[in-house]
Parts: structure tokens; sequence; C-alpha cells
């Protein structure tokens, strides 16, 4: 094993070791105290409903890219994580926008659901790229799984009276972390690979933005920082759908996954070749 496959298994343990001993906080009451709180045309809080539709349109090109024939992929299963995280971008642009609607914790849950849904793909899309084929879609299920019972687990005790966010709160941490170790400690076999480093850029922009909420809308009375967080981090989004229309396959790279076709089997590998990433 690698010291780097050994960091990154470390980085994972520790986090899954925290969710479990870190003291309980419930989500703060005042989180659902946006700035911009105005009503246009009858609808609360408009401006920060219709900012989801950064996501929508991220989303639905995003799906587009990833599926389309000519989007390179080495191999065609490659293609679902990109697609669920795009999936996952386009349903954050739903739940957001009911969120917004009536802020309370139970809206909060159906916003973010499918944000655990586009990190953790993420996360086993740059596995498939970076280390290996098969190790990423294994991991696609159980990492789409543990986020989900993160926000299920943080919503399940806040009914009891007893919240803990921590989980939830440690798994968008790890994810970001995660993204950015991936990309400075292995090689993508695409080009194009330091893109990453860009949603990572919008991401804390998307963080600046939160905690500048009030500030922004002071600022010019025009739109808050909680709104120009929806577009910063749909624009991640944009980053990665870019990235798999312009990317190529490096010049030799490949991996020794082998995708059954309808076509004539390729012969097993000699003895002694290289075993599957």
């Amino acid at each position: 094993m690698s010291r780097a496959s050994l960091f990154v298994i470390l980085l994972t343990a520790a986090s899954l070791a925290a969710a479990f001993l870190l003291p309980a906080m419930p989500q703060p009451v005042a989180y659902h105290d946006f700035a911009d709180q105005r009503a246009i045309l009858g609808i609360a809080n408009l401006v920060d409903v219709a900012s989801n539709a950064g996501f929508l349109l991220a989303g639905i090109a995003g799906i587009v890219v990833a599926l389309r024939r000519r989007t390179v992929f080495e191999h065609h299963a490659e293609r679902w994580p990109y697609a669920i995280f795009f999936l996952g971008m386009l349903l954050t642009a739903v739940g957001s926008g009911y969120y917004h609607l009536a802020p309370d914790n139970e809206r909060l849950f159906w916003d973010r659901l499918p944000m655990t849904v586009a990190f953790m793909s993420l996360i086993a899309a740059q596995v498939v790229d970076r280390i290996s084929v098969r190790g990423g879609l294994v991991l696609l299920a159980p990492m789409l799984l543990v986020g989900a019972a993160s926000v299920v687990y943080w919503l399940a005790t806040e009914r009891a009276g007893a919240g803990n966010v921590i989980p939830y709160g440690l798994l968008q941490g790890y994810a970001v972390v995660m993204l950015l170790l991936l990309a400075a400690l292995y090689r993508s076999r695409y080009t194009r690979g330091a893109d990453i480093y860009w949603v990572f850029a919008a991401y804390l922009a998307a963080k600046l933005f939160e905690a500048l909420d009030d500030e922004l809308l002071r600022l010019g009375g025009v739109v808050s920082g909680h709104s120009l967080k929806h577009l910063a981090a749909a624009f991640a989004g944009f980053i990665v759908c870019r990235m798999l229309w312009r990317r190529v396959l490096e010049p030799g790279a490949t991996s020794a996954l082998q995708v059954p076709t309808n076509r004539a089997r390729r012969a097993p590998p000699a003895a002694g070749s290289a075993s599957v990433r």
C-alpha cells in the first residue's frame, strides 16, 4: 500500500471516529434566519429560491454531457458517478428551492439529502479517474448510503429532541478535503484533472458568501450572500461539466478494468501481466 493510499484511509477512519466521538450539536435555530426575506410576486424569499436555478441548469447540462456518446470515458461505466453527481445537483435545485420557501429543519432535510448525493458521487468519480475504476464504482453505492445516513440521522435526532448535526458537518468537510487530496496525491488518467482545484475554489467562495449573508445584502440591497452561495456552488457543477466536455485520455494512460460488451471478448491477460488497479 502506498503512503498516499494509507493517508486517505487514515483520514477516512479519523472522520468516522470523530462522527461518533465528538459531542452532539443540534442545528442552530438561527441558521434558518437568512438575510433576504423579501417576498416578491407573492413568493416568500424569492431571491434565495430563484438562485437555485443555477443548480438546475448545471444539473441538466451535466447529465447531457456525462451521458453523450462523444464524452470521453475509457469505459462506459465510468460515466455513471458523474451522471449521479449532476443528478444530485438537479435535485439540490428542487430541495433547496423547497426549503427556502419556508425554512425549517424538516425542509432542510430535502436540501441536504441531494447535496450528499453530489458530494459522495464526485468523490467516487475521482477515485475512478485517479486510483481504480473498479474500486470507484464499487464504492459509489456505499458512499451514497453513508451520505444519506448522515442526513437521516441528523433529522431523526432533531425530531427526538437531541439534535446532532456533527456527522453531516463532518461528511461535508471530509468530502471537500478528500477531493483536494485525491487531486494532489493521484494523477488523473484524463487531461483537465487540475480542474478539480477550481471546484475547491468555488466551494470556498460559496462558504465565504454564506458567512457574509447580511453584509452583502446591506452593501447593495440587491442580493444576499446566501443567494450568491447558491450561484458559486452551482458554478462548481459547470466546472465539472466543462472538464468532461474538454478532456481526453492522457497518452498511454489505461486501466485494467475490462467491461463486457456484445463484441468478441478480449483474451484473458497473460500470466505476469498487470493486475486490475
